[in-house]
């Protein structure tokens, strides 16, 4: 509830009020407790105090029933007693429905939310393909080439274009690169076409999601965008992915802000422990990065899980505000799990903290809020306000209703498919196999004509050879008679043996030479 310029979100048992202060409201926050006990509840009033005041909210809904924010909240008996419990007045409290958009990565149960396989990032989808760290180093470089040879990765059949093309080239690239197993490149592959199965062939591809339409206002209240994540939830690894991809969206896009006397946009992050889950070391620390960060921006961050040990030390160390429902503590683990949330409120002399997390009833926390100074408040056991709009989920008709009256479907409703990556590559394979071809075409040809100039040589070598030794023959008989004449008549006038002895001795040395 939006009062006198600040959050209301609680009373403690004196009657008093707990409020957030807007001006600390980016130092982020921690929404913690067992399941049942009233986590989507703190969440909801929240959101809506942020929104009645002018900030946009995200929230992942993880259930389902956070719809319930468009249509205004009905009496009930519950209702009736919690109203009664904190002397609400139809001035401080009235029930009423707050501007949402819905959202969904597959466009089934929300306005189509797309980004590209660029803008996520070789690191993060990494991680939604659940490489090991040969195979995303590979991927970084597959990125990398990509982007000295101006190819757009936008969707799913760019990337395995791009790996395709990598392995098919990679003695070029590994001189410079190293060198790249096509047996890796073939399982980074399967991995892709096993995201595209899960839908990653709708998620990734134009379209994408412009960051600034998340910061709409709506008669001068922030629009609570609600990712409908009822499906995403079943694939943990992309769900906590793709929020962070988000964040990290925040963060790269908006300028430097510090402190502002609201923030710019409240993000809440349902399930957080699925973000930590068998995360590497560079992955935790980005988005300890990202978190420590972001606040300059003016963008509050609240984790909303079962236990704060979910949460990494350096993380939750950033954590400011906090509200902290009950847990169960039935063995050795859980108790130690209990201290330490205790532990991490300032101590309260009035009460044990670590008993009364134990202790809370549905709908009552231990909460700590920043001061103007940003110091953390004493903890305080409190009971949170009802939430204003409806609990609960809304019908698909309504939804689908609010998704089409939305100024951002028909913006998002149809998918684009650019020139990028692999229509390039198609047309350079097509390229190079007519350019073969026509290589081919032309050996072929100077073959044949190196073959005929060949049979031509070999006929005029003949023919020349022929003709030689009809000349040399027809010479030679000419000669023989005309010499054998001359000798004749040579030997006739001498007479007698002499002249025939050497007549013959002449004409045998002359046939041999």
């Amino acid at each position: 509830m939006y009062k006198d310029q600040k959050i209301l979100i609680a009373k403690n048992n004196k009657g008093e009020e707990l409020f957030l202060n807007p001006g600390m409201a980016n130092r982020h926050g921690l929404i913690a407790g067992a399941t049942g006990t009233g986590k989507t509840v703190t969440l909801k009033v929240m959101a809506e105090s942020f929104s009645a005041m002018g900030v946009p909210v995200f929230v992942s809904d993880v259930k389902g029933d956070l719809a319930g924010c468009a249509l205004s909240g009905k009496e009930s008996d519950d209702m009736k007693e919690r109203i009664e419990r904190f002397g609400l007045t139809e001035t401080d409290f009235s029930f009423r429905g707050y501007p949402v958009n819905f959202w969904d990565i597959y466009g089934k149960r929300g306005i189509q939310l797309r980004t590209t396989i660029s803008e996520m990032g070789p690191l993060l989808l990494s991680r939604i393909l659940s490489l090991n760290d040969t195979q995303s180093d590979i991927l970084k470089v597959v990125f990398r080439i990509a982007d000295e040879e101006g190819l757009l990765l936008i969707d799913t059949k760019d990337l395995k274009s791009m790996l395709n093309y990598v392995s098919e080239n990679n003695k070029v690239y590994e001189p410079e690169y190293g060198k790249m197993s096509s047996v890796s490149i073939a399982a980074i592959i399967r991995s892709v076409v096993s995201l595209e199965a899960s839908g990653g062939d709708v998620f990734f591809g134009e379209p994408a999601i412009g960051i600034f339409d998340l910061f709409s206002q709506t008669d001068g209240k922030g629009v609570i965008n609600i990712l409908d994540c009822t499906s995403l939830i079943n694939d943990g690894v992309l769900y906590s992915t793709f929020l962070l991809y988000l964040m990290s969206e925040l963060f790269e896009t908006l300028p430097e802000v510090g402190d502002l006397d609201r923030p710019k946009m409240v993000f809440f992050f349902d399930e957080a422990h699925l973000l930590f889950n068998g995360a590497s070391k560079a992955f935790l620390e980005k988005i300890e990065q990202v978190v420590k960060l972001i606040r300059s921006k003016g963008v509050g961050i609240y984790f909303i899980t079962q236990n704060p040990k979910d949460i990494p030390g350096g993380v939750l160390a950033q954590l400011g505000n906090k509200v902290q429902h009950a847990l169960h503590a039935y063995i050795p683990a859980e108790q130690k799990a209990v201290k330490a949330a205790a532990e991490g409120f300032r101590e309260n002399p009035g009460f044990d903290t670590q008993e009364a997390i134990l202790e809370l009833g549905t709908g009552e926390a231990v909460v700590s809020f920043l001061d103007e100074k940003g110091i953390p408040g004493m903890a305080e056991r409190a009971f949170i306000l009802p939430p204003e709009s409806l609990m609960g989920s809304i019908d698909d008709e309504e939804r689908y209703r609010r998704i089409k009256g939305s100024m951002y479907y028909s913006k998002y409703a149809t998918p684009i498919d650019p020139d990028s990556a692999y229509e390039f590559l198609q047309r350079r394979g097509i390229e190079r196999a007519e350019e073969a071809e026509n290589e081919k075409a032309l050996t072929a040809y100077e073959k044949q004509a190196a073959k005929e100039k060949e049979a031509q040589a070999r006929q005029a070598k003949k023919a020349a050879k022929s003709l030689g030794t009809t000349v040399a023959g027809t010479v030679g008989r000419e000669v023989g008679k005309s010499v054998g004449k001359s000798f004749g008549s040579f030997g006739k006038t001498l007479g007698g043996n002499v002249g025939a002895s050497l007549g013959r001795g002449i004409l045998s040395t002359l046939f041999k030479m």
